[in-house]
């Protein structure tokens, strides 16, 4: 039986991997060139197939809020450039919801050699071995991973729930606390329990109003949407003008 290749996997908390690629905007140098920005690395498995159409549709529509969010957006798939460049010609002719003339304007990684999706553990050779799954890698501005969600080639992506994972992210960074099950922004937030007897028995005799002690392992408190959104955006505006 002949040995199978196993694909290196990052990990939750690893630096994302390094790579020097030529993409359908120039070459990048990742993470390099995107210190102090989220990431949103995605892999779709070729080029002109349906369900990855309207996935980068959808990437696309959503770049605009995304880029508020200080988020960029790299796409990858094992083909070539000038593959890539036809397929967004291609897709300015469709129209696909409301969505007509549109122009993919994130980068896609030209990777006819498999070198990225290796390092990213793209490759499920059960799956295929010359197709990239569907891959998500949220990568924070340290360069590091902080959530990965795979789906398998025939099974479009839940947009609404990669933009909740990344609001989710920064949530967390921003205000010190964690998202429970099914949290959508504005919802209730989860405080850090305590680590000593004293800090659980404050917690149990809590007067903050702003706290719902539910028990002394289990606090939850509401940070609204206006708050959580002007957080982000403003950091993002204070990276921005950083770089003038």
């Amino acid at each position: 039986m002949q040995e199978e290749t196993q694909n290196q996997l990052p990990l939750i908390g690893d630096p994302a991997p390094e790579f020097v690629a030529n993409t359908t905007n120039g070459t990048i140098n990742f993470p390099k060139d995107y210190a102090g920005k989220w990431v949103i690395l995605f892999s779709h498995p070729a080029d002109f197939t349906p369900v990855c159409t309207t996935e980068f549709m959808t990437f696309q529509s959503m770049l605009p809020k995304l880029q508020k969010l200080n988020t960029e957006i790299i796409g990858l798939s094992i083909g070539t450039l000038t593959g890539h460049l036809a397929w967004i010609e291609a897709i300015k002719k469709l129209k696909y919801h409301d969505w007509n003339d549109m122009e993919i304007t994130f980068p896609i990684i030209d990777d006819i050699n498999m070198d990225v999706a290796k390092k990213y553990g793209m490759i499920h050779n059960h799956a295929s071995n010359s197709k990239t799954v569907r891959a998500v890698f949220f990568i924070d501005p340290k360069g590091i991973v902080r959530t990965i969600l795979y789906y398998p080639l025939t099974i479009g992506r839940n947009f609404a729930e990669i933009k909740r994972t990344l609001i989710a992210l920064q949530t967390s960074d921003e205000f010190g606390v964690a998202t429970p099950a099914d949290w959508s922004i504005g919802d209730e937030v989860v405080i850090p329990a305590p680590n000593t007897t004293e800090e659980m028995n404050r917690r149990l005799n809590n007067t903050d109003k702003t706290l719902d002690v539910k028990s002394w392992f289990l606090t939850l408190k509401k940070i609204s949407a206006d708050t959580i959104l002007d957080k982000i955006y403003k950091k993002s505006l204070s990276k921005k003008d950083s770089k003038k």
